[in-house]
């Protein structure tokens, strides 16, 4: 039978699209960084009840600026995990260039120049990196490993041994100077953290790192100079340990001989909690910030329920381990392994 012209036709209902708010928010739920945010707000809530100083503004700058350091540090280890690399020697760079520059203002070198050879030697350890990796084909974890051990060594013979002392406050004002009540190393770390952030996401120069640890030899078919990415990229996580060497440095206002120790693992560990792959192409620094974060706060909540010191190592390779494993299960999910 004919339908009639009376009849209504049946048409099928249209979803209706999702109002752009709804999206921007379900978007930021997906968010890893999201996800760590209200992770760090939950425990921070439960610690605010278990520890009436943990929210006081003594405790929180404390947190601050013991991960001013790391946070530093952890701007290059992102990118180089980002491309696919890595680098153990970061610790050792960090204490060199510290001491080097602190031997420089013993001599009578002007502040500037001493802190631009503190820089230089960071430079030139991560340049090293970058050149034995990317054209002599050394693996980067036998590289890092070797120059790791080179930079200890030369710290223990120049320095004889010995902490260098007696700093001039010119230098000393930048670890603990500060404005507004907030001390010199936080103000750094966070800009830094901010502009490199930027970059990443944004800059096509350095967005380059995420197609090189994506798949590189299709990096490389389609242009990118990936050996000379790589040099740069060492030579950048080189600069700026030596940043974190010179700050820390002048927040104690003498070398240390036992400065970085363990560091590249503390640093490796908050970058891959932030979202990092170890297989390369994915990761932010703004996600390696809230790990350094996270993991600065459940060290802070382990001192401040009385818990020994000796355990924020087992919580810290732990901590990196159960990263690792829950990145490897979203890789095997998303058919990637």
């Amino acid at each position: 039978m004919k339908q009639s012209a009376n009849q209504p036709r049946a048409t099928s209902r249209q979803p209706q699209p999702e109002p752009a708010s709804r999206r921007r928010i379900l978007a930021a739920l997906d968010s890893h960084e999201a996800l760590l945010v209200g992770i760090i707000l939950t425990a921070s809530t439960v610690m605010s009840l278990l520890s009436s100083n943990f929210l006081t503004w003594t405790n929180i700058s404390g947190v601050l600026l013991g991960l001013a350091v790391e946070s530093i540090v952890a701007i290059g280890m992102t990118i180089l995990l980002v491309s696919g690399g890595f680098d153990l020697s970061v610790g050792s760079s960090m204490a060199l260039s510290g001491a080097i520059a602190a031997m420089a203002l013993a001599a009578g070198l002007p502040l500037l120049a001493a802190l631009m050879v503190g820089l230089a030697v960071g430079s030139a350890i991560g340049l090293a990196n970058g050149v034995i990796i990317a054209y002599i084909r050394i693996n980067p974890f036998i590289t890092t490993l070797g120059t790791m051990c080179i930079g200890r060594g030369l710290l223990y013979v120049l320095t004889g041994q010995k902490n260098i002392t007696g700093l001039p406050r010119s230098f000393t004002v930048i670890g603990q100077g500060g404005i507004f009540g907030i001390q010199y190393p936080i103000l750094i770390s966070i800009v830094l953290v901010v502009l490199f952030d930027l970059l990443l996401r944004r800059s096509k120069f350095l967005r380059q790192n995420y197609y090189i640890g994506g798949n590189e030899k299709a990096a490389f078919l389609c242009g990118i100079s990936v050996d000379r990415m790589k040099v740069f990229n060492y030579a950048l996580t080189g600069l700026l340990a030596a940043v974190a060497g010179l700050v820390s440095t002048a927040r104690f206002g003498s070398s240390s001989l036992t400065a970085g120790v363990g560091l590249e693992l503390k640093v490796i560990t908050a970058v891959v909690i932030g979202g990092a792959s170890l297989t390369g192409g994915e990761g932010t620094i703004l996600g390696a910030f809230l790990g350094s974060c996270l993991m600065g706060l459940i060290t802070d909540a382990l001192t401040l329920l009385g818990v020994e010191s000796q355990w924020n190592t087992l919580v810290i390779g732990s901590a990196l381990l159960i990263a690792v494993l829950v990145d490897t299960f979203n890789k095997r999910r998303k058919g990637l392994l």
